[in-house]
């Protein structure tokens, strides 16, 4: 599909019906679209947190706030060699979050942006884009405080889109294409609203139904 007849409005058709869009390249313009015949997800009740990663957290390294800055984690995750977001991608998901649509969940060092992660909202999915770390253990923390945050807000499906090492180390997990619409279909008929509750603190991200690793 050419990148010119892109619009919020189409990008949340594809979301609901299991697909989403992706560029070559930042310099690319052309936006293609994504199905996979596995599909990566993060269960809300499997997130696999070690004893090093739960003591870090509990020292509370980082501040956390949700859509304080929402275009500097797009930008931060565009921020790398090799990226699939272009300038229409990002300008497509800024457009989302004006209308309530897309999130991003940050850390801080004071006042320096230094991870994060990003995606949009549908029913009671969220869907993950990409995410961002300038410290150690920072997309890590990011993703501990968002699984229990759309746990607490009422979210069953977290799609990652794609199962990468990191994310299988942290409880991801793959399903057939087929599976992966059965749940979104199912979490499609009821809405949730990540904004309905406050971030978990430190202590009940370590306390959430987690698998612990050593």
């Amino acid at each position: 599909m050419a990148a010119q007849v892109l619009t919020p409005d189409v990008l949340l058709h594809a979301y609901a019906s299991g697909i989403f869009p992706m560029a070559e390249s930042r310099e690319d313009t052309r936006v293609f679209w994504v199905d996979p015949d596995e599909r990566g997800v993060l269960p809300l009740d499997g997130f696999h947190i070690s004893r090093s990663l739960r003591r870090r957290i509990l020292r509370e390294p980082f501040q956390v706030s949700l859509n304080r800055d929402f275009a500097g984690v797009v930008k931060a995750c565009a921020d790398r060699p090799e990226t699939w977001i272009n300038d229409t991608i990002f300008e497509l998901y800024l457009r989302l979050h004006q209308m309530g649509f897309a999130h991003a969940l940050e850390l801080w060092e004071n006042d320096e942006l230094v991870g994060g992660v990003y995606g949009v909202t549908l029913g009671r999915a969220f869907f993950g884009e990409s995410m961002f770390s300038r410290r150690r253990d920072a997309s890590k923390i990011a993703l501990a405080y968002l699984v229990r945050h759309l746990a607490n807000t009422g979210f069953q499906l977290f799609d990652t889109q794609f199962l990468t090492d990191h994310l299988a180390s942290l409880g991801g997990v793959e399903i057939s294409r087929d599976a992966y619409q059965a749940a979104l279909s199912e979490a499609l008929e009821q809405h949730a609203d990540i904004l309905s509750e406050r971030l978990p603190t430190a202590y009940s991200v370590t306390t959430q139904r987690i698998t612990q690793t050593s």
